[in-house]
């Protein structure tokens, strides 16, 4: 593992930064400076990225409890949200939701529902659900805890999500933006000329060949990729003794 905050903590003694601490944090990031939105998470990694961004930097963020009620860091209920006004706030932005993707384009189009032909899939999935009306409305990161070739696809089966050069040719991308995806490998972005993804940073310990190994397609990669950044004392101690004590991370991310 390379980065400050590894050596720092092997020359103390305390606890090296772990995999999945480094993608807690990056998670956390993409909610930096959204200001007063929803922040809807769908995995244990991103939702403590939620929390961490919450208790940390973006206090004015909103939390849900994934059902029907707005939530304090404490979990005590601050408001009612039923379903028809949080698709109110889908329809008007003010939602920044991380998904999952079992495919990924270059150009940020997701697939949740089947693998295979749609017509006779070889294996079901949960279904297209919100994601369109997602993308289209509202920013949409992603969340990919095992970034590997059968993820990361030259074309994805079924569109759920919509990247970018599906609604640039529908005309529909006024209200839509990816701002990141998140792996276990790294941090992705669609700065590129054409939005197609690029190699925004590697966390510590990835190399970019190991990246490129795991990518169905070819990734714009610069010159020098920096690192993800590093934790804070701060942010540690949170995630270690108040967002995660129990260490559900490290069984999502099982990278050291």
């Amino acid at each position: 593992m390379t980065g400050a905050a590894a050596r720092e903590a092997e020359a103390s003694g305390a606890e090296a930064v772990s995999r999945s601490e480094y993608c807690v944090v990056a998670c956390a990031d993409a909610w930096r400076g959204s200001g007063e939105i929803l922040a809807a998470a769908m995995a244990p990694v991103s939702s403590f990225g939620a929390r961490l961004a919450k208790r940390s930097f973006a206090p004015e963020l909103l939390l849900t409890d994934g059902e029907a009620m707005l939530v304090g860091l404490d979990g005590q209920v601050e408001g009612w949200l039923p379903y028809r006004r949080h698709l109110t706030m889908v329809t008007g932005g003010k939602r920044h939701v991380m998904m999952g993707a079992s495919q990924i384009d270059r150009y940020g189009n997701q697939n949740i529902s089947c693998v295979g032909d749609w017509s006779r899939p070889t294996r079901q999935l949960l279904g297209v659900r919100g994601a369109p009306v997602n993308t289209l409305n509202n920013p949409v990161s992603y969340w990919i805890p095992r970034h590997s070739p059968r993820v990361f696809v030259e074309r994805v089966d079924m569109v759920c999500g919509v990247g970018h050069d599906r609604a640039a040719a529908a005309g529909a991308t006024r209200f839509h933006r990816i701002p990141r995806v998140v792996s276990d490998l790294g941090v992705f972005d669609f700065e590129t000329p054409d939005r197609s993804m690029r190699l925004a940073s590697l966390h510590p310990g990835v190399t970019v060949d190991q990246v490129r190994r795991a990518t169905g397609f070819d990734l714009v990669i610069g010159d020098e990729v920096p690192y993800t950044r590093e934790p804070t004392a701060e942010e540690l101690r949170l995630i270690r003794e108040v967002i995660d004590p129990g260490g559900l991370r490290d069984r999502e991310v099982t990278a050291s």
